[in-house]
Formats: C-alpha cells, sequence, structure tokens
C-alpha cells in the first residue's frame, strides 16, 4: 500500500507530507484548493510528463516522494523481476524535476522511464476521467473480462500467442518463397556459385586474424629487427650495455658486503637482476637470429589473406560469417533441387499451425463466455447497489475465424440499458460521465478478489452524481475499501463520511504568496468539514447535526 507521499516546490506546494493508512483515505477541499495537484504529484512520481513550469517560482527543483508497503508475495516476484531493489519490504520512489531534466530512482537506483511504469502497473491503480472513458473502447472491455477469467485464460493466451507467431512466420516464409521456376534456376545457380567458391577456399575459422597479424609482422619485419637489435645492445655485457654496468655495480657492492648486513641484501637484489638481465638478454639473441624476411612465405600470406578480405567483403564480415552464408546458401540449393516437396512441407507448418491456434482460439472463446455470463450477473448485482435500479448489464461475445489473433478471435461488446424497455446499446451509446465512474467503481468491486494491486485512486469517482446514488457508491467504496487501500478525491459528503482517514487540502496566503497543505482531519475536525460541504459559507447547527448523523451512519454501515 502507499504509506507516504512528500512534495516539495511543486506548483502551489512549498513542502508537505501525508501519511495514508489502510483502507478508505479521503481528500476534501474547497474548489481551487489544490486538489487536483496531490493526484497530480502522485502522477509525476510514477512517471507522467514532468512541465518545468510546475517547479515552484524561486526554486531549482521540485521533488516528489512516495513509499510504497509490499507485503503480497506475487507483488515482490514482480518487482524482483524487474531487477529493482526492496527496503524491509518497501519501495521508495523519487523524482526530482529541474529545468532541464528530471531523475527518477527506486530505492536509490536510478530507473528508466520504462522501468517506472512497468513499476507503476505493479504498485498501483489510479482512476481519473480518462480512465473512465477508456472503458468504451473493446480493448479495455476484454482486458477487463480476461482479468476476471484468470490464470486458465492466461496460460491458454500465453499458449496461443507462440503457436499463433509459429503461423505467421510460416505464412511469411510460404509468401516470400512463392517463386517461378526461371527465378529459382538462376537463385539456384548463384547459390551454387557462392557455396563453390566459398568451398575452394577452405577458410578455417579465426583464420582471418591471425592472417593479419602475421602480414603486419612481415611488412615491418625491418623495422622490427632493428628495433630489436638496438635493445639487445642497450642492454647486453659489451661496451656500454645495461648489462656491463651491472656486472661492474655488482663487483663494488661485493667487494664491500661483508662490512655491513644491509649492503649483502643490496648484493643479492643486483644479483637477481644481472641474473634476470642473462635470461632476457639470451631470449632477445634467440629471437634476432631467427629473425629473417622470406619474400615467398610474404606473398603467400598476402595472397591469402586478400582471398580472405575478397571473401569478407562479398559474404561477412569475419570467416564465421562467409561459413554461416555458405550454411545458408546450401539450403537454398536443397530447397530449389526439391521445390514443390519444400512447398508442400511449408503448406503442411501453414495448416498444422493455424488448426492449432483455431484450435485454441475455441478454447479461449469458450472459457471466455462461461466467465462473461458471470461478470455480467456480478455486474448486475453491482450496478443495482449503486443505484442502477433498473438497469440491464450485459457481456456479448462474437467470434470468427476471420478475426483470429494472438488474442483469439473474439470480438467484445459491453452492452447497457438504464431504462425499461429500452435496448441494450454500447456503453458509448448510452452512459453518461458519472455512470461510467459507477460502472468502472462496480467492475473493481466485482474484480476485487482477483486484483493484486492493493491502492486504488479514484479522482473524479463522484462525476455526476448525488442525493441517494452518493450514497449507494459511498457503500459501495466502503466495501472495497476492507481489502483493498483507497485514496479517494470527493467533492460529497456522503463519500467523506465513509472515511477510514480523512485528509483536508487547504490553500492559504502567507507572505503575499499562495501555499497549498495537506492535513489529517480528527473527530470535531472531520465533523466539521462534513458540515462544509454539506452547507455554504457559514457552519450552521443544523449543518452540523447533520454531519454527526451521516458520521454515525456511515459508521454502521461499514460494520454492517
Amino acid at each position: 500500500m502507499l504509506e507516504s507521499l512528500h512534495v516539495k516546490n511543486l506548483a502551489l506546494i512549498d513542502e508537505a507530507e501525508v501519511q495514508f493508512d489502510k483502507g478508505l483515505n479521503i481528500l476534501t477541499g474547497e474548489t481551487g484548493a489544490g486538489k487536483s495537484i496531490i493526484i497530480g504529484s502522485i502522477n509525476l512520481a510514477l512517471g507522467a510528463k514532468a512541465d518545468r513550469e510546475l517547479i515552484r517560482t524561486g526554486a531549482d527543483y521540485a521533488l516528489v516522494e512516495l513509499v510504497f508497503w509490499v507485503e503480497d508475495p506475487a507483488q515482490k516476484k514482480a518487482i524482483e523481476a524487474l531487477e529493482l531493489p526492496l527496503e524491509e519490504d518497501r519501495v521508495i520512489l523519487q523524482r526530482r524535476i529541474m529545468e532541464n531534466r528530471s531523475v527518477s530512482k527506486v530505492c536509490g537506483e536510478t530507473v528508466t522511464a520504462r522501468q517506472l511504469k512497468q513499476l507503476s502497473e505493479i504498485l498501483i491503480d489510479i482512476h481519473g476521467q480518462h480512465e473512465h472513458q477508456s472503458l468504451l473502447k473493446a480493448a479495455k472491455q476484454m482486458e477487463i473480462l480476461d482479468a476476471y477469467a484468470g490464470g486458465d485464460l492466461a496460460q491458454k493466451k500465453a499458449a496461443l500467442k507462440e503457436i499463433y507467431g509459429q503461423y505467421r512466420e510460416a505464412e511469411r516464409e510460404l509468401s516470400e518463397n512463392a517463386t517461378d521456376e526461371e527465378t529459382r534456376r538462376k537463385e539456384c545457380a548463384l547459390a551454387e556459385f557462392e557455396c563453390t567458391e566459398i568451398e575452394e577456399a577452405a577458410l578455417v575459422p579465426g583464420e582471418d586474424e591471425e592472417l593479419e597479424k602475421t602480414y603486419q609482422r612481415m611488412c615491418n619485419a625491418r623495422k622490427i629487427e632493428e628495433a630489436v637489435a638496438a635493445a639487445h645492445a642497450l642492454c647486453g655485457y659489451e661496451g656500454d650495455g645495461a648489462g656491463s654496468a651491472i656486472g661492474r655495480a655488482l663487483r663494488e657492492i661485493k667487494s664491500v658486503s661483508a662490512y655491513d648486513e644491509t649492503l649483502q641484501e643490496y648484493e643479492r637484489q643486483l644479483l637477481d637482476i644481472d641474473s634476470l638481465l642473462n635470461d632476457y638478454n639470451r631470449e632477445m639473441a634467440a629471437y634476432l637470429a631467427g629473425l629473417s624476411f622470406d619474400g615467398a612465405a610474404f606473398e603467400q600470406t598476402e595472397t591469402r589473406l586478400n582471398l580472405v578480405n575478397h571473401l569478407k567483403a562479398k559474404y561477412g564480415s569475419s570467416v564465421e560469417a562467409i561459413l554461416a552464408y555458405q550454411a545458408k546458401a546450401q539450403e537454398t540449393i536443397e530447397k530449389y533441387r526439391d521445390y514443390d516437396a519444400y512447398r508442400e512441407k511449408l503448406v503442411g507448418r501453414v495448416e498444422e499451425s493455424r488448426k492449432k491456434a483455431l484450435l485454441l482460439c475455441k478454447e479461449i472463446s469458450k472459457i471466455r463466455e462461461k466467465n462473461a455470463r458471470t461478470l455480467s450477473e456480478q455486474m448486475q448485482q453491482a450496478l443495482l447497489d449503486l443505484n442502477f435500479e433498473q438497469a440491464v448489464f450485459e457481456i456479448r461475445l462474437e467470434g470468427s475465424e476471420e478475426h483470429m489473433g494472438e488474442n483469439g478471435w473474439d470480438q467484445i461488446c459491453f452492452l447497457l440499458s438504464t431504462n425499461p424497455g429500452e435496448p441494450l446499446k454500447e456503453l458509448a451509446q448510452t452512459a453518461s460521465g458519472g455512470e461510467l465512474s459507477r460502472i468502472m467503481l462496480a467492475l473493481k468491486t466485482v474484480l476485487a478478489d482477483k486484483d493484486e494491486i492493493e491502492t486504488l485512486i479514484f479522482d473524479e469517482i463522484d462525476t455526476g452524481i448525488s442525493g441517494r446514488t452518493a450514497w449507494k457508491v459511498s457503500e459501495k467504496m466502503g466495501i472495497l475499501g476492507k481489502n483493498h487501500q483507497l485514496i479517494c478525491i470527493t467533492h460529497l459528503p456522503q463519500i467523506a463520511a465513509m472515511a477510514d482517514s480523512h485528509f483536508v487540502i487547504e490553500k492559504q496566503v502567507s507572505e503575499g504568496r499562495s501555499l497549498t497543505d495537506i492535513r489529517e482531519l480528527s473527530g470535531e475536525e472531520i465533523v466539521r468539514e462534513l458540515a462544509r460541504m454539506l452547507g455554504g459559507d457559514q457552519i450552521t447547527e443544523a449543518a452540523l447535526q447533520n454531519a454527526e448523523e451521516m458520521k454515525e451512519m456511515a459508521g454502521k454501515t461499514k460494520h454492517y
């Protein structure tokens, strides 16, 4: 769950911190107090687009920090799969927004936008007006039904994705190899020429690198000989060579080392140096003796290297790549020498994979149809609980082979009728904004036992509702809050009264500047805030009494 939110230098917020709790967390406040900034800051931390204009005037940066407590083993496993850290079962997510860039970190480690998106999908589910509108899309409706169907369907879909991929690949190969006899003859002849050319070269893996080294050494033979000879002379035991100097130094130290133990240690060191230098000079002399320039060998190496480079220019950047090209050319030869058998085999692959895919589509469709009926029944009851007294809800599925894809062949449609006698219509044709909010809430309630995401945020859940409907929504959120952490911004006292934790967002003016702050209410403060939401500018005794009754009624409902 989301334990805390810390915001600094963001829009109207100087610095604010809030500790959320389990159950239903309600956020209220006057219009324009900055409620949208709070939800917006959570979105920013989770990777939403950041505008530098959000940085508070006079500040160098804005900071948002979220702390999640992760208890569910499935969530922990999913986070570990992203190779992201946990600190004592907590995810500390921080985003710093600066003038020209922003940096996101998870438990101190910098993360990419993609990692942040994947992490947010594990930890939190945010529902605002945009998410409600997504209910109108068939893809979202299918996603909801599949989530309800659960693991058995997920396994079938994974199998279908693999088989469908094989089917499409076989189809592509079949299409690309639909060639006439003349084209096949030319391609086969070319492949035979290429195979012969490569085969005659008798290439050895790694040969090109060794040839290059040998060639470079031969090209610089004279330079190598001069440098080695000079080095040998400088370290030798003739004239002014280092060996001669070390020998003289050793004789000098030997003449006095008997008088001082320290000098004896120096003598041993010089003996070691003299021994190493002797070994070095012998090896250098042997190397010099072996140096010779063989014109025939040089010509042979150069010719071989030119051949290898010629083949590399045509067939690949290394000997290994050339040999791989040869193997592929050999496959082409074999394919075209018995083209009819090849085509027959390919057609067989297409048909076999298609049959397997269609069989899986059929099985997937049956699972969806079964779950669509159950989900429709549960949604019918959930909508009734949300004051859709005369509503009829239905999930309609249609499937055909022509629509087969990696997700199956089904096409889905959520249908709703809100008035008796009216035909079922698609949500886009019949549901208002407020109705979409309630439908989403009904879905979340039905899916609560299957949803691994613990924290749900509802923004504008009360759009277009009031009165008895507001109470129904409030009751439903109270039920959902028993198994999930809910964070909800609302304008309705009926919903606010159901809060397990109630926070107020306030805007004040300090030193000529507007400031937004958030704090948790308790006791009489909660009643007064409910009274403010019920009444006008003046909080009357009647409003306070009404607020107390509303809070008491909500308490009884939660413990029902």
